[in-house]
């Protein structure tokens, strides 16, 4: 999933650009994409929670793969339509394959499920080497049909996504506690969204996630802008890409050791020091360092989100607590994914970047409103 996911990221606002007759609508793939992961949390952790994850996760495979095949018959044929069709389907998938990370969390002791969501994550780590350079590697594939064999290869790691899934062994459903039944539904959800932990979490596993989709979405075209080469974008998205997952190997032991508040204070950190990168020029290296900030930033505030969220639930709560977060979340992308391309094509490459003010300014106020909360109830205990 996250390779193909960096191959598309690479590539999906250039295709757009190449094939929208409004240039302003290159980032709308990529938006669709993410507005139907958005679709799809909620109805995907509802039916898993009745069918099992093992059967989710595999219907999901074959959206993906038949995603990949519109997509290339779209780029063989110049179709603008199509292109945004084959990435709704890839989109679905991954309402799906989001759920990866919390299949891994239920599955182990809670003292475990910071590093269980870390180790998850790390395969990103593959991904950043995989799809970009497969990107690169095979945009040429097809003669006058430029990364047509890209997302041809796609198909392939969906299929193969699909085979591997055929020999997952999760654990059977854990018991209810607080003796409810696994029938009962437990707590209603306002009260579970009404807890403070839980608001610092949705606050920013969607922000932090709004933020580094809004610049990383832009990026390919600033610097298609700035003259640099695809070779050159390709090189900067793989770091980010690197940035994203490679710290999952040590975030969940980090989270341990500092707290999860700390951890993601840090990432919030990150994120404007991306900012003040991006805003001091335009060269390869400030794109490199400041994508990379934001990927390392993206994983403190989304493994740390997610490591605390499943704090707030009881296990019969999961399924409705992770769809209302990951619908959350995935709105705010979908919104950041379009926002970007409008506002690079309109306004520049300096407009997307004040754009992340305000939402780093709210992640930084919910985390030290977190950070007072749990202080006055650790004194009050």
């Amino acid at each position: 999933m996250m390779s193909s996911n960096s191959l598309i990221i690479t590539t999906a606002a250039l295709v757009g650009f190449d094939l929208a007759d409004d240039k302003s609508w290159a980032t709308l793939p990529l938006a669709a994409q993410f507005i139907a992961t958005m679709c799809t949390t909620i109805p995907a952790s509802l039916l898993m929670d009745r069918i099992g994850r093992r059967q989710g996760f595999m219907l999901a495979s074959l959206f993906g793969a038949s995603g990949a095949v519109f997509a290339t018959l779209a780029l063989l044929k110049s179709k603008f339509s199509l292109f945004i069709l084959g990435t709704v389907q890839i989109g679905i998938f991954n309402g799906f394959g989001n759920y990866y990370r919390f299949a891994a969390a239920d599955a182990v002791a809670k003292d475990l499920k910071g590093r269980a969501v870390s180790y998850i994550m790390a395969g990103g780590v593959v991904a950043a080497l995989v799809g970009p350079n497969l990107a690169n590697m095979t945009r040429g594939f097809v003669q006058n049909a430029p990364f047509a064999g890209s997302y041809a290869s796609l198909v392939f790691l969906y299929i193969f996504s699909l085979a591997v899934l055929a020999f997952l062994r999760l654990p059977p459903r854990l018991a209810a506690d607080n003796g409810l039944s696994v029938k009962e539904s437990g707590r209603p959800l306002r009260v579970i969204a009404a807890q403070p932990m839980f608001i610092v979490a949705l606050v920013c596993g969607t922000l932090g996630y709004g933020v580094m989709a809004l610049a990383m979405t832009a990026t390919p075209l600033a610097m298609n802008h700035f003259a640099h080469t695809f070779a050159k974008t390709s090189f900067v998205i793989q770091w980010h890409v690197l940035g994203m997952f490679g710290p999952a190997f040590v975030t969940g032991h980090l989270i341990k050791r500092y707290g999860v508040l700390n951890i993601m204070l840090a990432g919030a950190l990150l994120g404007v020091a991306c900012l003040a990168i991006n805003l001091a020029g335009s060269s390869i290296w400030h794109f490199w360092a400041a994508l990379l900030s934001l990927g390392i930033s993206w994983n403190f505030l989304f493994i740390g989100a997610t490591t605390l969220l499943t704090e707030t639930y009881r296990p019969v709560e999961r399924a409705k607590t992770q769809a209302l977060n990951d619908f959350a979340v995935f709105t705010t992308v979908a919104l950041s994914s379009l926002s970007a391309g409008a506002l690079q094509s309109s306004y520049g490459w300096q407009a997307v970047n004040i754009g992340l003010i305000p939402l780093l300014v709210l992640i930084l106020a919910s985390i030290l409103w977190g950070k007072s909360r749990r202080r006055n109830t650790i004194r009050s205990q």
